[in-house]
């Protein structure tokens, strides 16, 4: 073994900063060095101390994720171990990194999703939580079958820091508490506050699911775990600060029960927008969402000027970059992978999509310029219905293509909206769609007492209206309307297709039978 290992997929981009924060986790480095390569990515030789402290960082940063890139690692030989014959020593680096650099994080074995606890502690606290020569730190690791991730360097005089938690939900719980406790022992052997809150970071896009509808979710976790919780205002957010601040105040013991239930409801709304994803990644083979232009908040991601290799330039460093970043890798897109068609869509499908109707214009765009193009991305017909009266405040979009190009088209419409600030900047793009099922099909939408209506609205997070007593039009049809955010709505829209299509696949082979079930 050695006290020097090589690191190399480093993002371009990365500051070195973040970097010597990162490597200074587990020891004293003495040296580190930028290898010249001629990939994208950077490869640096770092030095440490000793080789307990080497070994440590090889462990840790194995296959750690920075944005979409994963680490991956070998020992460069000392000169007084290495073996006198060149080709074993290199031979032993190869299989070093091969095994270190694919093991944690590069398998693609489906592997639980990787939904990290983020939490603020107060600057003060983070040696108490380090502990001496990194004791602490590796018990609570070793205890929880956890990496945690201190961010020191980050906002330097900040007075928190941010703390990434990686582990299963069980893991991170625990990794949680055992923090809460050190923070809590080290206040009161200072007697500088009497309770610590717990403070959790969380994405926008997923913190309405945690309120709930009028705050019911918040209110029963307060109610059971006996807490106080707040949330940090929409007006702190920025597109490189996409978080907000859950703070919740209570015993340690009470804080630690609340965290297992706010974060039930964060994984649980992360799991399905990456369902959803994955959904369309189904629908839609080699789909990449980076290509669409839009977050899953349908916040716009059309890439600034480019930088090296026509990469988007790095954006000013922030602590959801270097952790499953939100935006790239949430989504990355390695997701959409040459994925079969597994459904039998009927091919054309309409939608009704509604906009303001001062956004008509930039939807339009000059002499139909924007319109035209966004036909042609999606491969949709795209037309904006006559406005019905002289005060109207939305307009109806009429989208016909496939499942593929409403995706495409409907993103890009969400993505216009929130780029050219028809919303407020804080909140998501939600938006009205309409579709036409038959008549005969809409009790099957709504279920037994409502149940599939419910379940549906549940797991899209979208608002679902089936209209029981509207009359059907020519066509036998009546309309669904769906709100909600992207994702959401695309969701609903792809689960009532699925409902749809399984009723007239019935039909079809028992036509009495169906008819004779529905009437009763």
């Amino acid at each position: 073994r050695s006290r020097k290992i090589q690191i190399r997929n480093i993002p371009p981009h990365l500051q070195w900063e973040v970097l010597d924060g990162l490597l200074a986790q587990y020891g004293t480095v003495e040296n580190v060095e930028q290898v010249n390569t001629d990939t994208e990515t950077a490869v640096v030789n770092v030095t440490y101390a000793t080789r307990e402290e080497a070994k440590i960082a090889i462990e840790k940063l194995s296959g750690h994720q920075f944005e979409n890139y994963s680490f991956k690692i070998s020992y460069i030989p000392d000169e007084e171990v290495s073996s006198p014959s060149p080709p074993q020593r290199a031979q032993r680096g190869d299989h070093s990194s091969r095994e270190q650099g694919h093991a944690p994080g590069g398998s693609s074995q489906a592997r639980q999703i990787d939904f990290p606890l983020r939490i603020l502690v107060p600057t003060q606290f983070v040696g108490a939580i380090i502990g001496k020569e990194g004791l602490t730190i590796k018990n609570i690791t070793k205890q929880t079958q956890s990496r945690v991730d201190i961010h020191r360097k980050e906002n330097s005089g900040a007075a928190e820091k941010p703390v990434t938690i990686h582990a299963t939900p069980e893991g991170t719980s625990e990794a949680c508490r055992m923090i809460l406790e050190i923070m809590q022992k080290e206040a009161d052997e200072t007697k500088l506050a009497e309770e610590i809150p717990l403070k959790i970071l969380a994405h926008n896009g997923l913190v309405g699911r945690l309120i709930g509808k009028e705050g019911r979710n918040l209110k029963k976790i307060e109610h059971e775990t006996g807490t106080k919780i707040t949330i940090s205002s929409l007006q702190d957010l920025s597109i490189y600060n996409p978080e907000r601040t859950i703070t919740v105040k209570g015993t340690v013991e009470a804080c630690a029960n609340a965290e297992v239930e706010i974060m039930k409801k964060l994984r649980e709304a992360f799991e399905n927008d990456m369902l959803a994803v994955n959904q369309q990644a189904n629908l839609i083979p080699g789909l990449n969402l980076s290509a669409l232009g839009i977050f899953s908040t349908g916040l716009s991601v059309l890439p600034p000027p480019a930088g090296p290799r026509g990469a988007p330039p790095a954006p000013p460093y922030h602590p959801f970059a270097t952790h499953s970043g939100y935006f790239s890798s949430l989504y990355p897109p390695h997701q959409f992978g040459p994925f079969p068609h597994h459904h039998s869509y009927p091919e054309q499908e309409t939608v009704n999509l509604f906009i303001p109707t001062q956004a008509v214009g930039a939807i339009i765009g000059k002499k139909g310029a924007h319109i035209k193009q966004l036909a042609r991305f999606a491969g949709a017909s795209i037309k904006i219905a006559p406005a019905e009266g002289p005060d109207v405040s939305e307009r109806m979009v009429i989208i016909t293509g496939p499942p593929e190009a409403q995706f495409k088209a409907q993103g890009r419409i969400f993505g216009k909206l929130k780029e050219e600030n028809f919303f407020n900047p804080k909140e998501e793009v939600k938006l009205e769609a309409h579709i036409r099922v038959p008549s005969s099909t809409a009790g099957r939408v709504i279920g037994k007492g409502g149940k599939t209506v419910n379940e549906l609205q549940n797991l899209t997070s979208a608002e679902v209206i089936v209209p029981r007593d509207q009359t059907p039009d020519e066509n036998e049809e009546v309309i669904v309307r769906i709100i909600g955010h992207f994702f959401a709505s695309q969701t609903a829209q792809r689960k009532i297709r699925e409902i749809v299509q399984q009723v007239k696949q019935q039909e079809q082979k028992y036509p009495q039978g169906v008819a004779s079930q529905r009437s009763k």
